[in-house]
């Protein structure tokens, strides 16, 4: 049997050593690469194809969310685990709409982070320390926006900031659609697209466009379709 092969997203280069190394203790495991840069270690997934990529949340450059929706959104197989210094609920909820087959902090074990590329690999979700196949994985993330929703109701008060074109352009992204595949769909310019979701972002405040879906989903704005995101 081939070995899972593996590439290590992080920009501390001790840890990432450390990562490898302790991968790399499993004959079955091939560390294939390495990067200290999000868009480096983008084009390194895109262009090696790894089974498995382990990705810092907080890289410079692009964050390990933003390389998570590209990687899914292009619907490379590669399964990513997010890791984390800060591990928080709302943090994990961004990751698993990013696309990512597993959260963990930083301070995980070893043979657990061994353990968790065999699950992913195995088709397996790990969320907070849960194991999930696909199945339990969607009812989990439901359940998840359900709460997340409730804790952020506005009750009465269906406003929301955006125009009706932002508001398509989001739905559009929820559905993890590209930039390019939103283009083509509105049929609107690359760069359109471009100003439309700055405008989103700048609006809720937040950095990514993964943080504006986790925005909106809490708020009602928007639903998750589980179908096509979770299901293909």
């Amino acid at each position: 049997m081939e070995p899972i092969t593996v590439v290590i997203v992080e920009d501390h280069p001790l840890f990432r050593q450390g990562v490898a190394d302790a991968l790399s203790i499993d004959p079955r495991l091939s560390v294939v690469g390495q990067a200290a840069f999000g868009d480096k270690g983008l084009d390194m997934i895109l262009s090696l194809r790894p089974k498995v990529a382990v990705v810092d949340v907080n890289l410079p450059g692009m964050n390990g969310q933003q390389i998570t929706h590209e990687v899914t959104s292009e619907r490379i197989p590669t399964r990513i685990i997010l890791m984390t210094a800060y591990d928080d609920g709302e943090q994990m909820l961004h990751a698993a709409i990013a696309g990512a087959a597993a959260f963990c902090s930083k301070d995980v074990q070893p043979e657990e982070l061994t353990r968790m590329v065999f699950e992913v690999v195995a088709g397996n979700y790990i969320m907070g320390g849960q194991t999930m196949d696909p199945k339990e994985f969607e009812h989990w993330l439901s359940r998840q926006l359900d709460s997340a929703r409730r804790s952020y109701s506005e009750p009465g008060s269906p406003f929301h900031p955006l125009s009706d074109r932002e508001m398509e352009v989001l739905a559009l992204v929820v559905e993890g659609k590209s930039n390019k595949e939103i283009a083509i769909l509105l049929g609107i310019s690359h760069q359109t697209v471009k100003n439309h979701i700055t405008s989103i972002l700048r609006k809720f405040g937040v950095e990514d466009r993964t943080q504006a879906v986790v925005y909106a989903l809490k708020r009602g704005w928007v639903k998750l379709d589980y179908e096509t995101r979770f299901q293909e």
